[in-house]
């Protein structure tokens, strides 16, 4: 059990205020390199000064250790161990990066076990066929004439797109219509298995063979430790072979479908019939707008097929080992990629039983993606619900966005935070790994405790108890399954059933009514016959919410039609549902008609809901500058909650659901909060570990306060029975203080930087080539000698056969300074291996220390001199070489325009603003800046800064940490100082932004910041530099 510590009749005050490891996060720890035991040691050691409570062992791009040999099992070990010295849990991961099965690479060598597709075409085979393209994925989806025939089709369409006559023929019959082919393909390696296809997810035996080579190895070496300090295994982004559809019914291409080698036989036992005789109806729509009852039973069957395969197989083990399985499946968020990829998330989520999770990339509000994975937690009775979060959400990422990102997922049932990520090292290709990393390379890392302790106290509430929800809603992914056709004909109403459930959680969730889902595949297990309230597993529900659903199962109905007799609330949203099981019915309309209908409109969901309420929150009175943009009065549509029952008490948890429009402007509201019933408040302050009672007014047996709200805000309370009867009082934002605008002295906690990442350059002495930027270059050098390139799918160094480099690239870099500058050093990363010189004097390639990350060296170089300088570096190109950005470090200024780069005059003083534009354009480290001020006899000190572009700001009191400035009101208050004059410091954690981001993106262009966003090309690149605002941005006020 992970919560043991729950079982306790109250929560424990201590607990809450220093708690364990089990509550706290447990990041993806990014083995990408070579392993050492002293590293390995000293980054648990530093997850601890985090706050975090454990860690994910996961395999990633760098990867220099055999994956799964005795070296490395000894390195699992070795984490275990000290995870045990220092109270914390070691979880595993199941593969050599993503997605899940193939064991990087070993499973799939066996031709039995690799991906399957069905291609279908109307272009046979031919001797002459050559692959378009390189198929980076190893995941399906692209032609590859390596299969077999397994069946072909005469296929005659309406004027209309429509189905009017399709039949199986044989390869050398002549068809009527078009003749289509069906070929079982296999999919093709790829350097991102290692050189290895991905793996059959579909196939049990391929999965149990993954088992064999992977849990078996570590339950072998770690088993004692299972269920203890070893709590979980991660599954991440299993799926089937992507489905296709065509994007006009009259056009002739290739379309993919999921296939294992066994599928027409497992299908005929599954559904009764042969789908080789009915596959065209997959693929386009049956006249006069009927269902095809083969295509709802064909992603019916994929579907199961892989969870009982995959899923099944791996949660029965974990079950069998006494280890919880955790992760998540590929693209659990939309209705149309849990389609494409994986068929219907929650089912899925059967065999997680004790611990379902998801992942959260780009900051997406995805917030029926999460209530997927709580609502059969919920429902299994399981522990918790795990989040990967923060991912690919870039260096700037503040902490701000953490609590943001976090909070909601908190009031959504997310109690296993699984940070996204910390690399073990940026070599080379890993640095470009999906920033940001939290890890010692970010500046603020080790004050990131702030933030992991308050969601570790969140958790010490949130995971007792039983959550409480009345309302639950049918999950509309059948009736998508009917509309998977052309999407020239069905791509209006797809887009409908999307709009619509995303509309529908948005609305309760935001509308302050808490719901779950019911999967209809896993409710007859869940649910034996239907009774009031709805008892589906654990859960109880007293509405249930049918939403615009085109087809219900008919055990669906059984249940609902004994709900309404019984005397449940049944809505019915829209139109009544047409089939049952995917065939035309008139069944559904009886209860139909019985039930309650409401449109599908957000004042007519919540209105149909308003019996159901616990919590409403109404604002009293906006302020700062958007005062004008809700009226008072109106409810809020922007805050979420969570409700728990806890023996004799209840939590609740309220907080925002949406980001501002911006970080700076606070529509700071005061909110009244009614609660259904009487209760004694008390507020668990989850930032400083403050328990006090929360004083209220009660109204017609209704609990009523109102607070300041500010856009950052949370609330943890405990509902005891009784009254604290008062008012709390309502502490306004001070008005204008003392202004400071002049400039001030700053320390830097780095040498300053430039930036070196272009360069002329020569391969192999050869002519020298105009300026290009590193990456770029590189990857043209590769293609010139017929060396792999450098993008995202690339084959782990362990893989690689080292070989002595045979070729090499000379870069030449050139900027001006306007001074001379002594003690400046070169960062590179393998600095033995480059020969270099500056200003035409040899350099010893020799490392006196590291910037940013241990792999990045500096060499010390000879002095900048006035006027144009010129660095020249000769490196080794081979197929495990890495060429990188490189950075000029000393006591310098630097300004850029456009490409341009010079050297200026040391940055000792800097004004509130923007430090791009004074001389800090590429440095991103820490900053203080330092003021006096001069307190009063009552010994009172009030600082605002309101606008800043870091990670956080520590407020230093005569060079002592005093506080921080993080959230909003970005106010910093103490009292006790002793009158007369002290020295403050702000100082600002930096990020890496504009050192190690995609300072070459076009701004304003949205892009997905994967490794190969470094290397956009053609209007999606720009050789200016693009940078961000960087410091604090705003004068700081002054209360004293």
């Amino acid at each position: 059990m992970l919560y043991s510590k729950n079982q306790t009749k109250k929560l424990d005050k201590e607990l809450f205020k220093n708690p364990t490891c089990e509550y706290r996060g447990t990041p993806f720890w990014a083995w990408n390199c070579k392993l050492t035991k002293e590293e390995l040691l000293e980054q648990i050691d530093n997850f601890k000064t985090m706050g975090m409570g454990g860690f994910h062992m996961h395999v990633r791009t760098g990867m220099a250790s055999p994956y799964l040999d005795d070296e490395f099992m000894g390195y699992i070990r070795l984490c275990i161990e000290e995870a045990k010295k220092k109270d914390m849990l070691a979880w595993l991961y199941d593969e050599d990066r993503w997605p899940s099965g193939s064991a990087g690479g070993i499973v799939s060598q066996n031709p039995e076990f690799v991906m399957r597709n069905l291609l279908f075409t109307t272009t046979p085979y031919s001797p002459d066929f050559k692959p378009k393209k390189v198929n980076v994925t190893g995941r399906g989806g692209t032609r590859e004439e390596n299969g077999c025939l397994v069946a072909a089709y005469d296929v005659v369409l309406n004027d209309d797109g429509t189905l009017k006559s399709y039949k199986r023929i044989s390869e050398n019959d002549t068809a009527e219509g078009t003749k289509w082919y069906a070929y079982n393909e296999a999919a093709v390696p790829t350097p991102w298995f290692n050189n290895s296809p991905y793996v059959d997810t579909l196939n049990k035996k391929a999965i149990e063979k993954f088992i064999e080579t992977t849990h078996e190895k570590y339950y072998k070496e770690f088993g004692s430790d299972f269920g203890k300090t070893v709590p979980s295994i991660f599954t991440d982004e299993p799926q089937f072979a992507v489905k296709g559809t065509l994007s006009f019914a009259s056009e002739i291409r290739d379309v993919f479908l999921p296939w294992t080698n066994e599928f027409p036989e497992k299908f005929k036992e599954f559904c009764g019939f042969d789908i080789l005789d009915k596959l065209p109806e997959i693929f386009w729509e049956l006249p006069d707008g009927m269902p095809s009852y083969t295509r709802y039973k064909f992603h019916d069957f994929v579907t199961e097929l892989f969870v009982s395969s995959f899923c099944d197989t791996i949660g029965n083990w974990c079950d069998g080992h006494n280890i919880m399985l955790g992760g998540h499946l590929m693209h659990e968020d939309t209705l149309e990629r849990q389609t494409e990829y994986i068929g219907e998330a929650m089912r899925g989520y059967r065999a997680f039983k004790k611990m379902p999770g998801m992942d959260l990339l780009c900051n997406r509000h995805e917030f029926n993606t999460a209530k997927q994975c709580a609502s059969v937690m919920h429902q299994q009775g399981g522990e918790a619900v795990l989040s990967e979060l923060y991912g690919v959400t870039g260096w700037d990422w503040d902490f701000r966005g953490h609590k943001l990102q976090g909070d909601w997922q908190a009031a959504l049932g997310i109690t296993v935070r699984v940070p996204h990520l910390t690399w073990m090292s940026m070599k080379g290709e890993a640095k470009r790994d999906y920033p940001a990393c939290i890890g010692y390379q970010s500046p603020w890392w080790r004050r990131y405790n702030i933030i992991e302790t308050h969601f570790a106290r969140l958790n010490t509430a949130l995971t007792r108890g039983k959550p409480k929800v009345d309302v639950a809603v049918i999950h509309p992914i059948e009736s998508y399954w009917l509309n998977w056709g052309p999407s020239n004909q069905t791509d209006a109403v797809r887009r409908q059933l999307e709009s619509n459930h995303r509309m529908l959680g948005d609305t309760l969730l935001m509308g302050m009514i808490d719901f779950d889902f019911i999967s209809e595949s896993l409710l007859p297990d869940f649910c034996k016959e239907g009774s009031s309230p709805l008892q589906v597993g654990e859960m109880a529900y007293k509405t249930v919410i049918v939403p615009g659903c085109h087809t219900l199962r008919s055990t669906t109905l059984e249940r609902l039609e004994k709900f309404k007799k019984m005397g449940g609330n049944l809505i019915f949203l829209g139109d009544c549902p047409k089939y049952i099981d995917a065939q035309p019915s008139d069944k559904v309309k009886p209860l139909y008609e019985a039930s309650k209908v409401v449109s599908f409109t957000k004042a007519a969901i919540l209105d149909a809901l308003e019996d159901q309420r616990f919590i409403d929150t109404r604002i009293v009175r906006t302020m700062g500058g958007l005062a004008f943009s809700v009226p008072n009065g109106t409810r809020t549509d922007d805050m979420m909650y969570q409700l728990r029952q806890d023996n004799d008490c209840k939590w609740l948890f309220i907080t925002k659901s949406l980001d501002p429009s911006t970080p700076d402007v606070d529509p700071t509201r005061i909110i009244r909060v009614t609660l259904d019933g009487t209760y004694a408040l008390e507020e668990y302050d989850t930032l400083t570990g403050e328990i006090k009672p929360l004083p209220a007014k009660y109204e017609n047996g209704k609990t009523v306060f109102e607070r300041m709200w500010y856009m950052h805000d949370s609330l943890l309370l405990r509902l005891a029975d009784g009254k604290n009867e008062g008012a709390l009082p309502i502490n306004y934002p001070k008005t204008r203080g003392k202004i400071i605008t002049k400039k001030v002295p700053v320390k830097l906690d780095e040498p300053n930087a430039l930036l070196l990442d272009m360069a002329e350059y020569s391969l192999d002495g050869g002519e020298l080539r105009p300026m290009e930027e590193f990456l770029r270059l590189d990857n043209e050098c590769r293609k010139t000698v017929g060396i792999p390139i450098r993008m995202k799918e690339i084959t782990q160094p362990y893989k690689i056969t080292p070989t002595p480099p045979q070729h090499e690239i000379y870069l030449r870099m050139t900027f001006d300074s306007e001074i001379t500058c002594k003690d400046v050093k070169l960062a590179i990363e393998e600095p033995e291996n480059a020969k270099i010189v500056f200003n035409g004097n040899v350099i010893e390639s020799k490392a006196d220390g590291w910037y940013v990350d241990k792999a990045i060296e500096t060499v010390p170089l000879t002095d900048v001199i006035e006027g144009e300088n010129v660095l020249e570096v000769t490196v080794p190109l081979g197929e495990r070489t890495n060429l990188e950005w490189m950075y000029l470090l000393g006591d310098f200024g630097v300004r850029v325009d456009g490409c341009v780069k010079t050297i200026t005059k040391k940055v000792n003083e800097l004004a509130f603003g923007n430090i791009v534009n004074q001389g800090l354009p590429f440095y991103t480290g820490n900053i203080t800046y330092e003021f006096d001020v001069t307190v009063g006899d009552d010994g009172k000190l009030a600082v605002r800064t309101e606008m800043y572009r870091g990670g956080l700001i520590d407020v230093l009191i005569d060079d002592e940490v005093a506080g921080n400035i993080i959230f909003s009101p970005y106010t910093f208050e103490t009292t006790g100082l002793t009158p007369g004059k002290h020295k403050v410091g702000l100082k600002l954690y930096g990020t890496r932004q504009n050192g190690f981001a995609q300072v070459h993106h076009t701004p304003g262009v949205y892009f997905y910041q994967s490794p190969n966003s470094w290397r956009e090309g053609g209007a999606m690149w720009m050789y200016e530099y693009q940078f961000k605002p960087a410091g604090i941005l705003k004068s700081p006020q002054i209360f004293e």
